[in-house]
Order: structure tokens, then sequence, then C-alpha cells
């Protein structure tokens, strides 16, 4: 513990206040991260087989079977689809939508934190190496004719350490974010997909069986 106390207070050092900050950002975006991964499984994201057998009976007309695995569900769309079953009109399609979104909205906290982190944290570990840089060749000058080229590259590699902590904060960040924004897009696309199949049920059948006239035509 205390060698990695040691090592932490040496990087600190050696990486001035930009890598105090890159560290602390890394801290708080893990906490982040940890917060949005327990609110995914609190809010059952990806889980909604009983809701999608709910929605499917709907779809064969088969209430009590619909009630059944609605019940069963704990999904956070379970309240939206419960409301869109209440009626067919077009106003209370829209507000369904408009439910739905609020739920995902709310998932979607905080991704425009991790998005800015993703974006900022390269910028501030290349302004860390850029006055690293500065203090380098400042140092350099200060030598004059007397110069040790362990000086400079002294420099130049403290310089750069800023900027592979950056990076090592905004690449994780950015493969997070992704994923969540992937989670997010086929949560969108499931929610979609079930609220026009229980104001519309019936019609894929429908839409797959052959007109009767169609199937003499062909020799069906």
């Amino acid at each position: 513990m205390d060698a990695t106390i040691q090592k932490i207070t040496e990087v600190l050092e050696l990486g001035g206040p930009v890598v105090a900050i890159l560290i602390l950002t890394s801290v708080a975006t893990l906490s982040l991260v940890l917060y949005k991964l327990w609110q995914f499984r609190a809010a059952g994201v990806g889980r909604h087989i009983e809701l999608s057998r709910a929605v499917q009976a709907w779809d064969r007309k088969e209430l009590a079977e619909t009630r059944a695995h609605l019940s069963k569900s704990r999904s956070y769309l379970a309240p939206v689809i419960t409301m869109a079953l209440s009626g067919e009109d077009r106003t209370l399609s829209e507000r369904v939508d408009a439910e739905a979104e609020a739920r995902f909205a709310q998932l979607e906290q905080g991704f425009n934190v991790l998005d800015m982190v993703a974006q900022l944290a390269p910028l501030l570990g290349l302004f860390g190496t850029v006055l690293g840089m500065i203090e380098a060749f400042q140092t350099l000058q200060g030598a004059g004719n007397a110069v040790d080229p362990s000086l400079l590259a002294g420099g130049i590699w403290v310089a750069l350490l800023t900027t592979a902590a950056g990076l090592a904060v905004a690449m994780p960040t950015s493969m997070v974010l992704t994923w969540f924004e992937a989670r997010m897009n086929r949560e969108r696309s499931f929610s979609n997909r079930a609220l026009r199949t229980v104001f519309a049920p019936g019609h894929a059948q429908d839409a797959v069986a052959p007109a009767p006239e169609m199937a003499l035509a062909h020799g069906a």
C-alpha cells in the first residue's frame, strides 16, 4: 500500500497539476460508469423476456396470456406497455412514446459527461505536454553552453507523461460510452417495435398469409 502511494506521489510530482486533474477525472469517471452499470441492471435494461412474450401474446390477441406475462415483467418499460394496452387512439400513442423517451433520457443521464471526458482528456494531456516542453526548453536555455542532452531528454519524457495519462483516461471512457449508447439504441428499437405491435396487433400475420386468390394463382 505504501509503495503504491509512493508511486502515485512520484507520478504527481513528475506530471504536475495536469496529471493530478486527470487522475481525479479518472476516479470520477469510474464512479459514474459503475453507477450507470448499477442503474442499467436495476432497470432491467436488455432483460425484456416476459415483456416480449406479453407483446407477442397481444399480437396473437391472447389477452389472458398477455396479462400473465406482463405481471411477471420487471422491465422499466412494463408501465409504458401497460399504458399502451389501454387504448389505440393516436393521442395515446404519442403520450406513450413520450413516456418511453422520458425513461430513455433518465438512463442516458451522464452520457454527456462521459463524452466530454473522452474528448477533453487527450487535449488536457496535450496541454500538459506543451507546458512540459516549454519548461524543458527553458531549462536547456538556462544551461547556456554547458548543454546536457539528458536535460532535454528528461524534460521531454516527463512532458509526454501527461499525453499518455490523457489517452489512458480517454480511450476506455470512449469505449464504455460507445457500449452504453449501443445498448440504448437496442432499447429504443425494442420499444418502438413493441409499441407499434401493441397499437397494430395481428398485422404481421395478415401480411405474411397470402390471399386465397393469390394462392390459387400460384397453384398452392
